[in-house]
């Protein structure tokens, strides 16, 4: 039996910290470690946010696409070195409103039958911070 397997690249962002903010992320076929075709692609605009709650709300609007898409191994790409070092249990969540959002996560994770996240630097994550500022710039009228 073949798992479906994909890789979700993730980000969030406010213009000022806080202020007006969204989250974006993008689905890729994952087959051998080898990014495939785009299978889907998330976003939110949140109004006044945090960078850091943006980041975390991509997290989990992009974890909720991949669960409704079915799959069963997600490996997830972010390139806020804070979220990915909470997740993986090497920080703790400080921040109450972060606190929800990492226990929604927390309970995502458990649909999959594997999930991983990885730190990338920002070059490499192009595709979601694209769709973070086609959101923020809809909203604003831009």
């Amino acid at each position: 039996m073949s798992l479906k397997h994909a890789r979700m690249f993730a980000d969030g962002g406010a213009r000022g910290n806080p202020g007006p903010a969204a989250s974006g992320a993008v689905l890729f076929e994952l087959e051998d470690d080898k990014i495939g075709k785009k299978i889907a692609e998330v976003s939110e605009y949140l109004g006044r946010a945090t960078n850091n709650q943006a980041e975390y709300n991509a997290i989990v609007i992009g974890i909720k696409k991949a669960k409704e898409l079915g799959i069963q191994i997600l490996d997830v790409r972010l390139d806020s070195e804070l979220a990915v070092k909470q997740l993986n249990g090497e920080y703790k969540v400080r921040n109450e409103e972060l606190a929800k959002k990492f226990l929604e996560i927390y309970n995502l994770r458990q649909s999959f039958r594997e999930i991983r996240f990885s730190h990338v630097r920002r070059e490499y994550n192009k595709v979601a911070d694209a769709l973070v500022n086609k959101a923020i710039d809809q909203a604003l009228g831009l």
